[in-house]
């Protein structure tokens, strides 16, 4: 699941640029956050700065919004680095960089994200204060609102290598947590593990680009070295790069030696995800349809405000905000999320329709039809998407 949370902790263009390296980070965008007026520029979070409380004005700190996904990193790991990144002990500033909009402050987005960035405050706290550093500063809250900053603002630093880019951490480190020597261990239930090259392989680069850094599967996408692994029970031989493991409780299910194109990447998680005898994969690969009014449909035809996705890619295809009860039986919506599907000429039966497959998995849908209205409607099989609500969306 892509998530995000914001940090703030000096000057946002270094953070930016720390931030947007880490593996697991999709996006950093520079911005405003955990001020109270409407609207901020540079402009004004800058005139405010001076003041903390000002007619009942809270102003704006220069923040970060880190989105990542969940299968590659986690929150422990970004507000770690986070703590590291500067000194959470200065008061409304970092180094010369002097006022409230420079304060450090951590926003979060979920529960996990609040416990995780309260109980490494603790800890961080206690290795400051070995070091002879003070007390904590940083704010905590959970986000309310985000302003992106302006463009001239956003990858200034790679814009501009040269730029202010001054290093305000305290140099104190987390402790090095113990694993099972550092292995990689299953994590329980269904998951995908991809075997790369501990040196330049051409087609784990190839994988990683046209498949592996677009995923945004519920299932959990891991890319590892074989020297890593403890714990699995893996019949496919490891001696070339990349294999791709589809695993269920530390058990391969399924394994491929070598680079899988999107079709079959999609096609054989299909199987493994969905079952080759379930109604979902016989609708996704062979253009089968669900039988109107199905259970899947009755679930999903009056969930609350979020978005319908790929069972497979993750992706976002429909909104509920584009969705209408047809009478029909099956989801309705007036259009689909931008470039999330393709539309393709469909002449079986007899009949001249236009069959609707999401553009990154190709699984089929199900088709669209012009409106008395002159809008469409675009019929779609319930039992290939999964639902997620407006709050979860790239949060």
């Amino acid at each position: 699941m892509i998530t995000s949370i914001v940090f703030a902790a000096g000057c946002f263009w270094g953070v930016e640029k720390h931030f947007e390296h880490m593996d697991g980070v999709i996006k950093a965008e520079s911005g405003y956050a955990g001020g109270n007026y409407a609207n901020p520029t540079y402009e004004t979070v800058i005139d405010n700065r001076k003041y903390k409380h000002k007619n009942g004005l809270i102003n704006y700190a220069e923040s970060v919004k880190v989105t990542y996904d969940n299968s590659k990193t986690d929150a422990k790991t970004l507000i770690k680095s986070f703590w590291e990144l500067h000194d959470p002990t200065q008061i409304n500033g970092q180094g010369n960089d002097i006022g409230n909009n420079y304060r450090s402050a951590i926003f979060y987005t979920n529960e996990k994200q609040e416990n995780v960035a309260k109980r490494t405050e603790k800890t961080y706290q206690t290795l400051l204060t070995k070091a002879g550093y003070g007390q904590i500063t940083t704010e905590i809250k959970p986000l309310k609102h985000f302003y992106p900053a302006e463009q001239y603002h956003q990858d200034y630093l790679a814009r501009n290598p040269y730029g202010y880019c001054p290093d305000h951490s305290t140099g104190v480190k987390f402790k090095k947590e113990k694993t099972t020597a550092d292995k990689i261990v299953p994590l329980g239930g269904k998951e995908i593990i991809v075997i790369t090259s501990e040196h330049y392989c051409p087609y784990c680069e190839k994988f990683k680009k046209e498949l592996s850094s677009s995923y945004h599967g519920t299932l959990p996408l891991r890319t590892v070295y074989a020297k890593d692994l403890s714990g699995f029970d893996i019949s496919t031989k490891l001696n070339a790069t990349p294999t791709i493991l589809f695993i269920q409780n530390g058990i391969e299910v399924i394994g491929h030696r070598g680079f899988m194109n999107k079709k079959d990447f999609y096609k054989t998680l299909g199987a493994f995800k969905l079952g080759k005898n379930s109604q979902a994969y016989n609708v996704a690969f062979h253009e089968g349809t669900d039988a109107p009014g199905c259970k899947q449909y009755d679930i999903f035809k009056n969930t609350p405000d979020g978005v319908f996705i790929d069972k497979l890619s993750g992706d976002i295809l429909f909104d509920t905000r584009e969705r209408f009860h047809s009478g029909t039986g099956w989801l309705s919506f007036y259009k689909a999320s931008d470039n999330s599907v393709i539309e393709k000429e469909d002449n079986s039966y007899g009949m001249k329709r236009v069959e609707i497959v999401a553009k990154k998995s190709g699984i089929h849908l199900g088709h669209v039809f012009p409106r008395a209205d002159g809008r469409k409607r675009f019929c779609i099989d319930a039992t290939v998407l999964e639902f997620v609500p407006r709050s979860e969306v790239n949060n």
